[in-house]
């Protein structure tokens, strides 16, 4: 194939709030080596799928599919709180804001997209879906292991979060960091609309 493959995935934007929790936190890890790496401000956001790599020809049918889905949601009320990380936090590989409130819908929605956009190659991930933002990444094999232990002991106010739309967005790897750019923008249906199909129904 001589079109080049495009790296994709469907997220939704945090409030502004998250970035200056981020500044405090990275005050939490005292780690100075080149493997832990936080998330630039621009690109802190909440992830619903990562697609991976997919042919510019089918960029319009998946924004066709991705619309569809969103549409059946009204907007998901959230509070991001806690910290939490993955796998373990004595070999740390992401530090994340953890999320309540209505996490069984968002789950629901993920469930949906992934149900959609699996006869066109983009299976659903096999781990259970945890809600979260992803704020920092640390890479191995190098032996420097943070240590998280303030930093998942921290608490903060909560910080309200309402999704209200969802991005298709495409992200370019450089020895910096990723670049993004948004492929399609897609708005949950209104809470008006809503209540109209259910008294139809």
């Amino acid at each position: 194939m001589s079109e080049r493959l495009l790296r994709t995935f469907i997220s939704v934007t945090v409030p502004n709030e998250i970035i200056p929790l981020r500044d405090m936190l990275k005050t939490t890890v005292k780690h100075q080596k080149k493997n832990l790496r936080w998330v630039i401000t621009g690109q802190i956001h909440l992830t619903l799928k990562f697609l991976g790599f997919a042919p510019p020809d089918v960029i319009d049918e998946l924004n066709s599919i991705i619309a569809k889905v969103i549409s059946r949601y009204t907007k998901i009320d959230l509070t991001v709180t806690g910290t939490g990380c993955f796998p373990v936090p004595t070999r740390p590989r992401v530090l994340w804001l953890g999320m309540t409130g209505q996490t069984a819908t968002l789950t629901s929605l993920v469930s949906d997209l992934n149900t959609a956009l699996e006869p066109l190659g983009f299976p659903a991930e096999e781990q259970k879906v945890v809600p979260h933002i992803t704020l920092a990444r640390i890479k191995y094999p190098p032996k420097h292991t943070p240590d998280i232990s303030a930093f998942l002991q921290t608490t903060y106010d909560p910080i309200l979060m309402t999704v209200s739309r969802v991005q298709f967005t495409r992200s370019e790897l450089f020895p910096d960091g990723p670049v993004y750019s948004i492929l399609g923008t897609h708005f949950l249906a209104p809470e008006d609309k809503r209540r109209i199909e259910d008294d139809n129904s």
